[in-house]
C-alpha cells in the first residue's frame, strides 16, 4: 500500500497563563490508503488536537510549534491558510466533528450545510449542489426530504449521519472521524459504526477514527495508536495491539473492557490520574501510575523500539538501556 499521510514529530502546544500545555508532543505515524487507523487514549491525552493539528484548526491559544505532516508529498503544514482551505481542507482531509448537536448550525437547513462546502470548492449552483446533498443523504441512510429539515428536527443518530455526509461532500480521500459515537446510545452508535464501515468499504477512503473506547474500533481498525500525555505509547496493527499489547497503558486499557465471552472476571483499572501536560512528570510519562516502574522511567523518556514487524512501543521494559 502506499502511504496517504504521514506525521513526523509533530508538536502542539497551548500558550496559557498557567505555563505551556504540551498537548501533543512529538507524535509520528504512517497512513496508508485505504486504511482505518484508531486513534485511542483517555481524555486529555491529546487525540482530538492531533486531530485539529492534521486539519489546521488549532484554537487559540494553541500553535503547531514543530513536526511535518506530509500528503501527496508536501508538508501542509507549510501552506498558507489560504492555499491549504483551497487545496486540502474538505476537499483532501475532512472531518466529522465531535458532537454533531453543537456542530451543526441551528438556523440553516441540514441540506443547506452540506450544499455550502460543494458550492465554494466546486463553484456549483445552488440546484447543482442540492441534487448531490440529497445523494449523500441517501449514501448514510437518511431520506433525502430531510435536507430540508433543521437540526433541531433530526435525532442525536440522523444528525451525526448528516456530519459523516457533510465530511463525504467532496469526496476526500482522508476522513478524520473525532469521537463520532459521542453522547448517543449504544444501538444508535452501532449504526453509525455500520455506516463509517460501509462507506469505507465501497469509497475505499482512509479513516482516522478518534475515540477513548478501544472496544469501538475493534472491528473498523486495521491499525491503531495509543496516546498518553500527548505521547505515542504504541503502534500496529489491530491483532498486534488486542492480542498482544506490550505497553503497560495499552494492557491497562484493554484490560478494562468488560468481556462478552469466556469466564467472568473483575474489571482492572489504572490507578491515579493523568498528568497535568503544563507540567509532565519527567522521563516516561506514564511511571507514576505503572506497576512495572524502574529507576530509569522517572529519568529518561523511553525511546520508540520495534517489539516485532510493524509494532511499536515506548517502555524502558522493551527499550536498551
Amino acid at each position: 500500500m502506499s502511504t496517504l499521510l504521514e506525521v513526523r514529530d509533530v508538536k502542539t502546544y497551548f500558550y496559557t497563563m498557567k505555563g505551556v500545555v504540551k498537548a501533543v508532543d512529538g507524535i509520528s505515524f504512517k497512513l496508508n490508503k485505504g486504511e482505518v487507523l484508531g486513534i485511542a487514549g483517555e481524555s486529555g491525552c491529546g487525540k482530538s488536537t492531533l486531530a485539529y493539528t492534521i486539519m489546521r484548526l488549532v484554537p487559540p491559544p494553541g500553535k503547531i510549534v514543530g513536526g511535518e505532516i506530509i500528503m501527496e508529498g508536501k508538508n501542509i503544514l507549510k501552506l498558507s491558510e489560504e492555499e491549504f482551505r483551497k487545496q486540502y481542507r474538505w476537499k483532501k482531509i475532512s472531518m466529522v466533528f465531535q458532537g454533531a448537536m453543537n456542530a451543526l448550525n441551528p438556523v440553516y437547513t441540514v441540506g443547506f450545510q452540506i450544499a455550502e462546502a460543494i458550492m465554494y470548492h466546486e463553484g456549483l449552483s445552488k440546484r447543482e449542489a442540492m441534487a448531490r446533498v440529497y445523494k449523500l443523504l441517501q449514501l448514510v441512510g437518511i431520506d433525502p426530504k430531510r435536507a430540508h429539515s433543521y437540526p433541531h428536527e433530526l435525532s442525536g443518530g440522523m444528525k451525526q449521519r448528516v456530519m459523516i455526509a457533510m465530511a463525504l461532500a467532496l469526496n476526500p480521500p482522508l476522513v478524520i472521524a473525532d469521537e463520532p459515537t459521542t453522547a448517543l446510545d449504544v444501538v444508535v452508535q452501532a449504526q453509525v459504526m455500520n455506516v463509517l464501515k460501509k462507506l469505507q468499504r465501497e469509497l475505499k477512503m482512509s479513516i482516522i477514527m478518534i475515540t477513548h473506547d478501544l472496544s469501538l474500533i475493534a472491528e473498523i481498525a486495521d491499525k491503531i495508536a495509543v496516546l498518553y500525555a500527548g505521547k505515542l505509547v504504541e503502534f500496529g496493527t489491530a491483532e498486534q495491539i488486542f492480542l498482544n499489547p506490550q505497553h503497560p497503558y495499552t494492557r491497562g486499557l484493554i484490560n478494562s473492557i468488560p468481556r462478552l465471552r469466556g469466564d467472568i472476571k473483575k474489571l482492572e483499572w489504572i490507578p491515579g490520574l493523568p498528568p497535568d501536560l503544563s507540567n509532565p512528570p519527567p522521563g516516561c510519562r506514564f511511571h507514576p501510575r505503572c506497576k512495572y516502574r524502574m529507576d530509569i522511567c522517572s529519568k529518561e523518556e523511553p525511546p520508540v523500539v520495534e517489539v516485532e514487524p510493524g509494532h511499536y512501543v515506548a517502555c524502558w521494559l522493551h527499550a536498551k538501556k
